[in-house]
């Protein structure tokens, strides 16, 4: 355990800023896209995390359910984002990758209360955008490439209890931190397609930090022989989260340069942008160490969203319904490995929080994965999903991509055993 919780902390120092969980056009809206499928395993049923988890993985959605691992577990894991970004007028490629998440859980009292930490990926911000127009009453043309990239991220401790028989809650404590950068640089070409005039660059830079909370509640309902009906449901409380903005206008390439040329608009002025807070339910049936079928539900109202410089009309009421489940064909087999992965599949649909031209985007996607034992109760966890968001209607734009999450997650019982010395 002490190797495991120096490597854990040797991550933190050396990845304070996590790689991106998102590369999309619409992350330029608010603080970005939200993360809300959990880790590798919640990913690959469709992100179920409310009201699921085993024994053997962290539960970082619902902190309620913590109480099942009644052995240490330490999680890793790294994406990968392929995303096909199309218009009306043409296409592009968007893709990167890198550390997701570091987390790890253990018991205090197996079955009664336990402990987790970890590192994640809140909302990711990662746009690039080029836009080309005439100028009216000119022959010149204007071409606009803005760029974002940053999010949020958290450093977070939380807890899992057992309250009564069956019924546990949980409490997850997050240290908010992350900035987000975003520039808009302008040129105005002539007829031949050579520059005129001086070329322009608006650089913006917004930083935050903050405490947030999340509450979680889990029951277990034993419905017969080795069958559960698991319920489970949380709350995460965001509110306001303090920051601080600068911006500045320079010639190109300028303004990111401290004590550059420029007209500095704002210089770290201090304020605060507004997240809604986040409801999620759901419910799974269970028949033990056979498999898993469930569906839940989240809601997170952004027309309450308040940006740094107020209110942003273009965010609406979000909603996400995933439905997924999971199969171990026998997990006792010694003979075979195969017998003993379990197989991980999943539907997610989520209406985002944008509203655009008159137009609701949604994504759907697909999810598929499993956890194959690498050692005594160790795994290495694959997650895949393949989705659409957007549309090419209404001068949008019409999102396909395909996410890969690989993870391992480290399990240890030993440490609970005394050692006996003859």
């Amino acid at each position: 355990m002490r190797n495991l919780l120096s490597l854990f902390l040797g991550l933190v120092s050396i990845n304070f800023s996590l790689a991106q969980s998102t590369s999309s056009t619409y992350s330029s809206l608010g603080i970005g896209e939200f993360n809300t499928s959990g880790l590798t395993q919640n990913q690959a049923m469709g992100g179920m995390g409310v009201s699921y988890g085993s024994s053997f993985s962290v539960n970082n959605v619902n902190p309620a359910i913590s109480i099942k691992n009644y052995a240490y577990s330490f999680q890793a894991a790294f994406n990968y984002n392929s995303v096909d970004a199309a218009t009306a007028a043409g296409s592009d490629r968007i893709d990167g990758g890198g550390l997701s998440y570091v987390a790890m859980s253990f018991p205090i009292i197996p079955r009664q209360w336990a402990m987790g930490l970890g590192l994640n990926q809140v909302t990711g911000v990662d746009y690039n955008l080029s836009v080309e127009s005439p100028v009216v009453n000119s022959p010149l043309t204007s071409i606009n490439n803005i760029q974002g990239r940053g999010g949020l991220s958290e450093v977070y401790l939380q807890t899992g209890f057992t309250v009564a028989k069956n019924l546990s809650l949980g409490l997850h404590a997050s240290y908010l931190f992350g900035s987000t950068i975003r520039t808009n640089q302008l040129e105005l070409l002539n007829e031949e397609g050579n520059d005129v005039g001086i070329s322009s660059e608006y650089y913006e830079r917004m930083t935050f930090s903050d405490l947030t909370f999340k509450g979680g509640l889990y029951y277990m309902a034993k419905i017969g022989d080795r069958k559960l009906l698991n319920i489970g449901a949380i709350y995460h409380l965001f509110g306001d989260i303090n920051g601080k903005e600068f911006a500045k206008m320079a010639e190109l390439g300028q303004s990111a340069i401290p004590n550059s040329p420029g007209d500095v608009l704002r210089d770290d002025v201090s304020g605060s942008i507004f997240i809604p807070q986040r409801l999620g339910y759901g419910v799974t049936y269970e028949k033990i160490d056979k498999f898993v079928i469930g569906l839940e539900m989240q809601h997170q109202d952004f027309s309450q969203f308040r940006g740094f410089r107020g209110g942003e009309n273009s965010l609406t009421n979000s909603f996400k319904a995933s439905l997924g489940g999971q199969y171990v064909p026998n997990p006792y087999s010694i003979e075979s490995l195969f017998q003993r992965i379990t197989f991980r599949s999943g539907v997610e649909y989520e209406r985002l929080p944008y509203f655009l031209s008159g137009t609701e985007i949604t994504d759907i996607g697909i999810n598929f994965g499993a956890s194959i034992p690498v050692y005594s109760m160790s795994l290495f966890n694959l997650a895949f999903k393949v989705g659409s968001r957007g549309t090419v209607e209404n001068g949008l734009i019409r999102e396909n991509y395909f996410k890969v999450s690989l993870g391992i997650s480290i399990n240890d019982n030993s440490w609970f055993y005394k050692k006996v010395f003859e």
